[in-house]
């Protein structure tokens, strides 16, 4: 017997989340609750050394259509949502981060561009991308001055035209994702940059939703996070030159 077919995966890396993964996950089977569509909700670990997994095991008897992708090594977030986008069997498949500060309902605004024929739609914090966008709390000075800044060099090195490459809230159509990501090489936080240059790349109709972005102070990423950024983004571009994205 065939199994039915699933509209959306949403895709959470987990680290070390085991403090907020369960809050996340509530918001999510709220925000299901209410939709006609079928889905799942994949949780892959990344070689977490809290209890992440421990907790995630133990929602998965409450939170329904819950599936986890178990990994002991860490191997950073990159290769985490490649391994989860090349196991889910939606038809889109969304990655988000697991502290929801770009809310799961923003899915709804994204529907509408997928029904239209774009193959990739993104969030962005950027009101240059889509009118509208905005962060409730914005980020320190110098966190967002490190961002604008790196953007620019973003944009010169590898994806021309978009402000925002690294908000957490990426959806692809199946044949787009595995496609993409099959492809895709940058295994930490450089992969956004990847996946969308390999978009363009493909030729693959990219639409941008604004996001009502929650900075969270918790966050894991850190001044070093932004160098290796830039470092992959040289990288990506030296990927292209070699031809390693062509197949």
């Amino acid at each position: 017997m065939a199994e039915p077919d699933i509209y959306l995966s949403v895709i959470i890396p987990a680290y070390n989340e085991a403090g907020r993964i369960t809050k996340t996950l509530k918001r999510f089977q709220e925000y299901f609750a209410t939709k006609p569509f079928s889905y799942e909700i994949v949780i892959a670990t990344d070689g977490p050394r809290d209890n992440t997994i421990e907790v995630a095991k133990k929602l998965s008897s409450e939170i329904k259509n819950l599936r986890i992708i178990e990994r002991r090594k860490n191997q950073g977030k990159g290769f985490t949502i490649r391994e989860g986008m090349m196991q889910s069997k939606g038809k889109i498949r969304l990655f988000a981060d697991a502290d929801n500060s770009t809310d799961i309902s923003h899915f709804d605004k994204m529907r509408p561009l997928f029904d239209k024929g774009y193959d990739v739609v993104i969030c962005s914090r950027d009101d240059k991308d889509a009118k509208g966008a905005k962060q409730e709390f914005p980020q320190p000075f110098l966190k967002r001055l490190a961002g604008n800044m790196g953007n620019l060099f973003i944009q010169l090195v590898a994806v021309r035209g978009i402000w925002d490459t690294q908000c957490g809230f990426k959806a692809f159509r199946d044949h787009a994702a595995e496609n993409i990501f099959s492809r895709a090489r940058i295994n930490r936080f450089g992969f956004d940059i990847e996946v969308l240059a390999i978009a363009k790349f493909l030729h693959y109709k990219i639409g941008i939703i604004p996001a009502h972005w929650t900075n969270d102070p918790a966050s894991t990423v850190s001044f070093f996070s932004y160098l290796q950024v830039l470092l992959e983004t040289i990288k990506i571009r030296i990927n292209f030159i070699m031809g390693k994205y062509k197949s």
